[in-house]
């Protein structure tokens, strides 16, 4: 039986009273709404810019490490024109720490396009905006539904943990997502229009559609209530028909499939200092952690020894020898697991730059877009010398010192 016949079945075998949990959802929200920098208060309509900017920071990052940020580029480009007209470096400056760097550089191209193409306005709907940067299928219903009242549902971790729950679905993530997308999409309430027999996606404006309310209304309860571990069942407002709950198995949804962990690459970092100088280059535009800043370093390579490693240094005139230092930085990017061995050394007050890299004054250094393993490596290459020392960094990987 594929997803959709699933889907119906489900439907057909729920309880009489479940037809009421889009009114006891709402109601809840209504109540318990969390206050977040870029949601508006209760009954004003939400910017599409303060949305979009949200919905592109939250991808793969928490709303406490996206809070600070959200407000920070907020008050910097408060609007799509100013946005739009910053440089790349500016935006992946600001973003710096935050992670996922290839957001940074769609949310960029998006911007320029929308300015470009749109007359600075967002489209409207799905499809128009899956045709922009950085926006695919969950943004896309994310922006639709909050920004615009399109009755659509985007289903984030938070509403894949409550409606596996609440249905108790079996399949594991990630096959489950299209039968959880449908599930969820029966959690949203008739509108009038439907009510009257009319189509299924209400207008733009519609005031009788709380698609994004009923989407942030799941997202809200995942959050404080529906947690990954010790939910608090007694407080939910759709506990009374909940599967899971009348099963006691609840904390064992959603279903996963075991991940399969990427092979350790290990390489080498080179901190150089020329006086109150430190030498860095900015790696290419494509590719992972793009137009970002770094120090000099070997190739990430899986299973690459020291000295295969040590030979990549940057050839400069007046270093005779490397000195290592003790431990080795780590970091856990989305795909596999990083370990750097962190060398530094000393130029003369005279020595060149080699190509393609740059001397930068370490007081400065919080103006580079350096990337959180970059921030990591340059705290043990410089000890108390570096601003990045003693500092609890957040983003988008895990990253530390082992000896």
């Amino acid at each position: 039986m594929n997803s959709r016949a699933i889907a119906k079945t489900r439907r057909r075998e729920v309880a009489p009273e479940a037809a009421g949990r889009p009114a006891r959802l709402l109601e809840w929200y209504d109540r318990h709404r969390r206050r977040l920098p870029w949601r508006p208060p209760a009954g004003e309509c939400a910017d599409p810019y303060s949305v979009w900017l949200s919905e592109i920071m939250l991808q793969q990052t928490g709303v406490k490490t996206v809070g600070p940020y959200f407000e920070k580029f907020l008050a910097r480009w408060p609007d799509i024109a100013a946005l739009g007209s910053a440089s790349l470096d500016e935006v992946l400056r600001m973003w710096a720490g935050l992670g996922y760097y290839s957001r940074a550089r769609n949310l960029h191209a998006c911007a320029v396009k929308v300015l470009r193409d749109h007359g600075g306005a967002f489209p409207d709907t799905e499809q128009g905006l899956q045709s922009l940067p950085g926006i695919g299928p969950y943004t896309a219903a994310a922006i639709s539904a909050i920004a615009f009242g399109r009755r659509t549902m985007p289903v984030d971790g938070n509403i894949e943990r409550v409606v596996s729950r609440l249905f108790a679905v079996e399949e594991p993530l990630p096959q489950a997502k299209p039968l959880i997308q449908q599930l969820a999409a029966t959690l949203l309430g008739a509108n009038e229009m439907e009510a009257r027999g009319g189509g299924e996606e209400s207008r733009v404006g519609d005031e009788n559609s709380r698609a994004g309310d009923s989407a942030q209304a799941l997202m809200d309860l995942g959050s404080s209530i529906c947690t990954p571990k010790k939910p608090a069942c007694a407080l939910c407002p759709l506990n009374d028909d909940c599967a899971a709950r009348v099963r006691g198995d609840q904390e064992s949804f959603p279903r996963k499939a075991p991940k399969k962990a990427g092979a350790l690459r290990r390489g080498a970092a080179f901190v150089v200092l020329r006086g109150d100088r430190l030498l860095v280059r900015t790696r290419p535009e494509k590719g992972l952690l793009g137009g970002m800043t770094e120090v000099p370093g070997s190739d990430w390579r899986a299973a690459q020894d020291d000295k295969t490693a040590l030979k990549q240094a940057p050839e400069l005139k007046g270093i005779a020898r490397w000195h290592r230092k003790a431990g080795v930085v780590t970091h856990v990017f989305t795909h596999f697991p990083l370990e750097l061995a962190v060398y530094t050394a000393h130029a003369p007050a005279r020595a060149r730059a080699p190509a393609g890299m740059r001397w930068v004054p370490v007081a400065t250094l919080d103006d580079e877009a350096l990337p959180n393993v970059m921030r990591k490596v340059i705290a043990h290459g410089l000890g108390d010398r570096s601003p990045h020392a003693d500092r609890n960094h957040r983003g988008g990987a895990r990253s530390g010192v082992r000896s």
